[in-house]
This record gives structure tokens, C-alpha cells and sequence, in this order.
């Protein structure tokens, strides 16, 4: 394990409960209601891809100056939010500490915009991470592996060297997909297993030499399936 590729809605931090306030603002001004089914399939979604699927949801024409101007609206939203200050998911500070003082590399992988991102980072602490990649920076957000190839890239390693840990489905085929072995830390939504996916229940508790043992294990089993 040479580096550890984090998400950041809903695994380091709980600001999905903020996009759940900004989305449902988003429905109203747009003339809707938003349904907790709709927004189950929503969480880890790309900028694109949420925006998208609310003007289908709502039956509205796919205009794009009308998207952008949705788009806009949205994420001025919820940087208003994040203003507020977001709170840890439970032990992801821990872990982060705990990482950092054994020098292990560490990426940001999320498909939240820059401009949020980085007032996450006041939040979060942008120290913890040699590198950061948001949605916007990359041709296809999550579930496409563009973001976590790109982090990879970037800290000059392979993704399978690299443990991803993700909470939502579409972060965790975005990591699989890039060849990276996921932990997976299901917030709101449930998440299938698979060969490359290890579950925890919360970040809590876990260790380096955990993460280490969850990166040999799946890494393992991946191997003799491609033997």
C-alpha cells in the first residue's frame, strides 16, 4: 500500500446531510419536490450527472444555459453551507493523524467541484494531502475511473498500489474501475460488496496497520482471480 485515496462527501466529512438541504432547495426553486428515492440514487453523483438527472426527473427540456444556471445556483448553495463549518465522519480524523505520522502518501479523489473543495480543505485540512483532485478537473467524473487515475498519476504510483476508501456506489466502481482495491464505509446508502471491496461500518477505530491488512487481503484475492 503506497498511498491512500480518499472520497470526501460522506467519508471524511458528513456534508452529504448539507447537499440533502441544497438539493431539496434546488427541487423547490425549480418547481418540485425532491423524493428520498431520488436522492438515494444522487449521493456521489458528478456535478453533470446530478444536473442532468433532475431535469429528467422533473420533465424539464435539458436546456443547457438553463443546466448551468441550475448548476451555478446549486453549488452557490451549498458553498453558503460549507461556510458553516462541516462536521468529521466518525474516525476520519483519527485515521487521517494517524496516516500522516507515518508518511503515507494520502489524495483527495471527489467529485465535488474546486470551488467547494477547497472550502471543505478549511474544514478538513489541506495538509493531510499531497495531492487533491475534484470533478471538475477531469474529462468523467465518478463512476468513470478518470479522477482516481488521475490522483494516482499524480503521487507517481499504479492505482492497485493504492487503497481507495469510498461510501458510495458510485465512488466505489470509480475506484474499481481504476484498479484500485476499495474500502468501502457505507453513509446513507447501501453499497454492493465484491472482490475488490472490503466493508467497515466506520472509519472508527481502524488503523494504519488495519488498512494495511484490508490492502494485502484484497489485493490477494484480486491476484488469484487474474492468475
Amino acid at each position: 500500500m503506497q498511498a491512500v485515496l480518499f472520497d470526501m462527501d460522506g467519508t471524511l466529512v458528513d456534508s452529504e446531510k448539507l447537499w440533502d438541504v441544497s438539493l431539496a432547495a434546488l427541487y423547490t426553486e425549480l418547481g418540485g419536490e425532491l423524493t428520498a428515492e431520488v436522492r438515494a440514487s444522487l449521493v456521489g453523483s458528478s456535478a453533470e450527472d446530478t444536473i442532468r438527472a433532475v431535469y429528467a426527473n422533473l420533465a424539464l427540456e435539458p436546456d443547457p444555459a438553463a443546466m448551468a444556471e441550475s448548476d451555478r445556483w446549486l453549488h452557490a448553495y451549498t458553498a453558503d453551507l460549507f461556510e458553516d463549518g462541516l462536521q468529521w465522519c466518525n474516525g476520519a480524523r483519527e485515521l487521517l493523524e494517524a496516516l500522516a505520522a507515518e508518511e503515507i502518501p494520502m489524495a483527495l479523489v471527489t467529485n465535488t467541484q474546486r470551488m467547494l473543495t477547497e472550502r471543505a480543505l478549511k474544514s478538513i485540512g489541506r495538509h493531510y494531502f499531497s495531492v487533491t483532485v475534484c470533478g471538475d478537473e477531469v474529462r468523467r467524473g465518478k463512476p468513470a475511473p478518470d479522477a482516481y487515475r488521475r490522483a494516482a498519476a499524480l503521487l507517481g504510483v499504479a492505482p492497485v498500489e493504492c487503497l481507495a476508501v469510498e461510501d458510495s456506489v458510485t465512488g466505489a466502481a470509480a475506484a474499481e474501475s481504476a484498479g484500485c482495491p476499495v474500502l468501502v464505509v457505507p453513509n446513507d446508502v447501501e453499497v454492493p460488496g465484491g472482490p475488490g471491496r472490503r466493508h467497515a461500518s466506520s472509519l472508527a477505530g481502524l488503523d494504519t496497520a488495519t488498512l494495511r491488512s484490508v490492502y494485502a487481503q484484497l489485493t490477494g484475492e484480486l491476484g488469484e482471480r487474474s492468475a
